[in-house]
């Protein structure tokens, strides 16, 4: 009987994700190429969940059962003998993702849907050497991946858009909010938006109209604060469509529209000012401690998604 939802990699996306298809009700099989690598995600996968309960996102009974669904396993033929659902949260590179979805592909009936946990790679690609591409999609849950609710799921070239409708309905009921995708470009949805957003950061900071701190600032005290309930298009039609025309054509022309990454991010870079792990890039991180603003992240995930829930009625 085909009852598990396979989850190949067992890092931190593929530990996150088992957590909530388990916390769904599915049997849930964690799949890595080492014994131990698999229990430490299973380990992982246990502390997402005790996360969760502790902060009230699910209950006890709810948690108990999760750990109970969570298996491991080395043999990834013998765990696709009894899936329903696969979703590839391996190492980012294409060749290792094509050689997995291929064996997939060779072992799992078309009904199964395959799916990749990619941030940037592209399912057409990755599904190249299937036989069956029809049945694979991206669905890319965001880190982390046991609380934020978005999931992107992004319909190949060759997808037929009923597995993405399908993914989309199976996504609802692990509790996320899946978006659907409907052509496979660089940065799916989600990034793309984002990518923007750190495009004119950067740009600001290097014309020296503020300091990256107050950057940050001005998007999580500012913006940030709405966007959980109150998208961008939703505030254009708020304020009026055509103000939001002339605010666009005053703005638009000095926003940066550069089609490559900013000379000053380049230079932090060369410098090996690459970020948090060598001590410094925009901050200076022997000043700060990236461990407490992950905590600090995770804290405020926590009580937006409280927040969702309660105006949506979930709770």
């Amino acid at each position: 009987m085909r009852e598990h939802v396979v989850i190949v990699g067992s890092g931190m996306m593929g530990s996150g994700i088992a957590a909530m298809a388990a916390l769904a009700g599915n049997p849930t099989i964690l799949v890595d190429l080492d014994l131990q690598k698999a229990q430490a995600g299973r380990s992982r996968a246990e502390d997402c969940i005790a996360l969760r309960q502790k902060n009230g996102l699910n209950t006890e009974e709810e948690a108990n059962r999760a750990r109970g669904l969570i298996s491991v396993s080395t043999d990834i033929e013998e765990a696709a003998a009894s899936a329903r659902l696969v979703v590839e949260a391996i190492v980012e590179n294409l060749e290792a993702k094509q050689i997995l979805f291929r064996q997939l592909d060779e072992l799992l009936p078309t009904e199964v849907p395959i799916c990749s946990n990619t941030s940037g790679l592209r399912i057409t690609d990755i599904s190249a050497l299937c036989h069956h591409p029809e049945r694979t999609v991206t669905t890319h849950f965001w880190l982390p991946a046991h609380l934020i609710p978005l999931v992107e799921v992004v319909l190949g070239d060759r997808s037929d858009p009923a597995v993405g409708t399908t993914m989309v309905g199976e996504l609802k009921k692990w509790g996320k909010a899946p978006v659907l995708v409907r052509r496979d470009l660089p940065g799916q949805l989600a990034n793309r938006i984002f990518q923007a957003i750190i495009r004119e950061s950067i740009a600001i900071v290097a014309s020296g109209l503020a300091s990256a701190e107050d950057v940050d600032t001005a998007i999580s005290c500012g913006m940030a604060m709405r966007f959980p309930v109150w998208g961008p298009l939703t505030h254009l039609d708020a304020i009026g469509l055509d103000l939001g025309l002339a605010v666009q054509d005053s703005v638009l022309p000095s926003i940066s529209c550069e089609q490559k990454a900013n000379m000053y991010i380049r230079d932090l870079v060369a410098r090996g000012e690459t970020g948090a792990k060598v001590g410094k890039g925009f901050y200076d991180w022997s000043q700060r401690d990236i461990e407490t603003a992950m905590k600090n992240r995770d804290a405020f995930i926590i009580e937006a998604v409280k927040a969702r829930a309660k105006l949506h009625g979930e709770v």
